[in-house]
């Protein structure tokens, strides 16, 4: 019996459709290992956000290769969809599935080296077993595919046009991750604000299920506006937890990266969350060094962000990707001094998550245990240590 070893890189959705390929794998008789020593097969469902994600990607598979001399390497994910069969070119890639075909019941069954489909063209949702998880959480992927064209993002390209899950799929996915004894799940997919009829009008179908709590994946500015607010601050089972995908608080670099809001918008936004929600986790993702970002772009970005109401900001240095506006664009910002602003914005992050965790102290918060029962979550994304049972929900002052 064949025994597979496989690496998942990258965002929430990848991970989800990591999962869907271990489960489908599995369920068609093969053994999952945990070295790849160990494997006949080496299944990498990459990323390819970044230059740097690409080399990791063909780091892992070179790996593998000399560990292992006799594995069989399978590349799928985004680095797959976007470079095709050009990937068979190297020594160390045997196989190469695409995003769609991924989703497949068994991925390694293959007759052709390259089975890459044109992903542009796809226009529903390929709907997906809910994975196994061994995880007290669980996502369900909802979207994949966006429709903006961001200056500095391969993504589209790699993960096609959006399209959505049914209604009454994620309904029945999370009624049957409920009754598998989850108590909360996270809405995940590439842009889960582009769900076609509506995010909100889902969440409503969502209210209505019997999962004791979910949260959301990154969303912009301009997808959360006050009916979703009311709607949202109103509800018994979200977890008021925001990830605002902002990318710059400076609205020349926001016009530069083609974002369609500005600072101001953003700022009103963040204001808003924490006036709606008692003591929300607002966590927001910031690049520094986009192309033509001067010192004085920067400092606006610096000043806007010390100034605003969040809890944690994830920042990402540029990456050049070949296949993007920004890649063409002049005025690149030198590597040392992306370092230097991603350490300066890294310092504001650390501060003012240590202001939001000192605020919570000795504030009751509902706690999701995990299934070690040595860990839990607050439903505002605060991780504590608990000795209560596994995979409950239990009530204890921070």
């Amino acid at each position: 019996m064949k025994k597979f070893f496989i690496h998942t890189m990258g965002c929430k959705a990848n991970q989800f459709e990591g999962a869907v390929i271990t489960q489908n794998l599995v369920s068609g008789g093969l053994i999952q290992v945990q070295n790849v020593k160990d494997a006949d097969i080496f299944v990498l469902n990459s990323c390819t956000v970044t230059h740097k994600s690409d080399n990791e990607a063909f780091y892992l598979l070179r790996s593998a290769k000399n560990k292992n001399p006799g594995i069989i390497n399978v590349l799928t994910g985004c680095i797959a969809q976007v470079e095709k069969e050009n990937l068979l070119e190297n020594d160390f890639v045997d196989f190469v599935v695409g995003n769609d075909e991924k989703l497949g019941a068994n991925i390694i069954e293959l007759s052709e080296k390259c089975n890459v489909g044109d992903i542009a063209s796809l226009d529903s949702f390929t709907p997906t077993v809910v994975p196994v998880y061994p995880r007290t959480r669980a996502s369900v992927k909802i979207q994949d595919g966006c429709d903006n064209r961001c200056a500095y993002c391969i993504i589209p390209f790699a993960r096609g046009k959006s399209r959505s899950a049914g209604v009454n799929e994620i309904v029945e996915q999370v009624e049957s991750l409920a009754a598998a004894g989850f108590k909360e799940v996270i809405f995940t997919g590439i842009h889960i604000g582009q769900y076609k009829g509506g995010l909100l009008n889902l969440l409503k179908s969502v209210e209505t299920t019997s999962i004791a709590r979910y949260r959301l994946g990154s969303l912009n500015p301009l997808e959360i506006d006050d009916v979703m607010l009311d709607f949202l601050a109103a509800s018994t089972k979200f977890c008021p937890h925001f990830h605002l995908s902002l990318q710059s608080m400076c609205d020349k670099t926001l016009c530069a990266m083609n974002r369609h809001y500005t600072a101001e918008q953003s700022l009103a936004l963040i204001e808003k969350i924490n006036e709606c929600f008692e003591l929300p986790f607002v966590g927001s993702d910031i690049i520094v060094g986009f192309a033509g970002e001067s010192e004085e772009d920067f400092e606006v970005t610096r000043k806007n962000l010390a100034g605003a109401g969040l809890s944690q900001i994830h920042v990402f240095p540029y990456s050049l990707r070949a296949g993007t506006a920004g890649a063409a664009m002049p005025n690149q910002v030198g590597e040392a001094v992306k370092q230097e602003r991603a350490k300066i914005i890294r310092a504001i992050s650390k501060q003012k998550h240590d202001e939001f965790l000192a605020k919570n102290l000795g504030i009751t918060h509902e706690i999701l245990v995990e299934k070690s029962g040595k860990k839990g979550i607050t439903r505002n994304y605060i991780t504590v240590e608990t000795n209560a049972a596994p995979n409950t929900l239990v009530t204890a002052a921070l």
